[in-house]
């Protein structure tokens, strides 16, 4: 069996997808911080595809960052500057590769968190 990382957002300060917002994933290895997937979440506030999939799941930590500010800026959200939130970088670890991982991200222009689901 093989498993895959996925993602959402849910905007819970207006009770909808967060649609167009910028999400990067990186692998922490050795020290290093390096660029694996940069994508845009859909109508649905998904990505279209799994962010890592199959045998490019490994076990590992990762870091996602999602540009929430910059979703909530083009929603026309009143926001004090600087953003109080603006980048949320949710760091975890994979430990089994051959189970799903979805960290979704809900958030508001003043709170977030995230659980696994699958």
């Amino acid at each position: 069996m093989m498993g895959k990382l996925s993602t959402h957002v849910l905007d819970t300060a207006q009770g909808k997808p967060g649609a167009g917002v910028r999400v990067e994933l990186y692998a922490l290895e050795g020290g290093a911080r390096r660029l694996v997937k940069s994508d845009t979440t859909n109508t649905d506030g998904r990505c279209n595809t799994p962010l890592l999939e199959g045998e490019a799941l490994r076990a590992g930590q990762y870091e996602l960052v999602f540009a929430a500010g910059d979703y909530f800026a083009a929603q026309g959200v009143a926001m004090t500057q600087p953003r109080f939130i603006d980048r949320v970088t949710i760091a975890f670890g994979v430990a089994d590769a051959a189970q799903n991982y979805h960290v979704p991200l809900v958030v508001t222009p003043w709170s977030y968190s995230t659980y696994r689901g699958s």
